[in-house]
């Protein structure tokens, strides 16, 4: 900022006109960071490499990959439940088209339900899940990834909080 009068007036004016425009990059910077705060996890699925961010916190499994365009050909999101059970996931507000595997506590699929985006469907495990990896939609059918296949790395996800 630039203040082109060194009187206290002229000065509190300046700042008064800017406030609006700092607090607004003070929030991007934020909104930044939080994502930014959420690790990643290189998972394997047979000799398939996956690179996941890693959805162990309540506020990140509750974004997930909301208002995301696009995501990378390996790459997803692994959510970390605090315990298991019958997780259901839901595609407001997430604008690309999903695959989701619900593994159990050993990070075995379940099983595989297709998502279409900004949908409020409900698409569950089938039976108690731990985790639940999302990744662009066919990426499971396209390598012949099924139910019963346990991935690699999943021990190494942080504890949910």
């Amino acid at each position: 900022m630039t203040v082109l009068s060194s009187s206290p007036c002229a000065v509190l004016r300046t700042l008064r006109r800017s406030l609006p425009l700092l607090l607004s990059l003070a929030g991007l910077g934020l909104s930044a960071g939080a994502a930014a705060e959420m690790g990643r996890l290189e998972i394997t699925a047979g000799f398939h490499r996956i690179e996941a961010e890693v959805a162990y916190t309540d506020p990140d499994r509750q974004q997930g990959l909301m208002n995301r365009r696009s995501m990378g050909q390996n790459q997803g999101m692994l959510f970390v439940f605090p315990f298991p059970a019958r997780h259901c996931m839901w595609m407001r507000n997430t604008l690309i088209p999903l695959s989701v595997a619900f593994l159990d506590e050993q990070g075995r699929i379940i099983n595989i339900r297709d998502m279409q985006p900004q949908t409020e469907n409900s698409h569950c495990a089938d039976q108690d899940a731990r985790f639940a990896l999302e990744m662009n939609q066919g990426w499971f059918s396209q390598r012949g990834l099924k139910a019963g296949l346990s991935l690699g790395g999943i021990n190494r996800a942080p504890a949910p909080r």
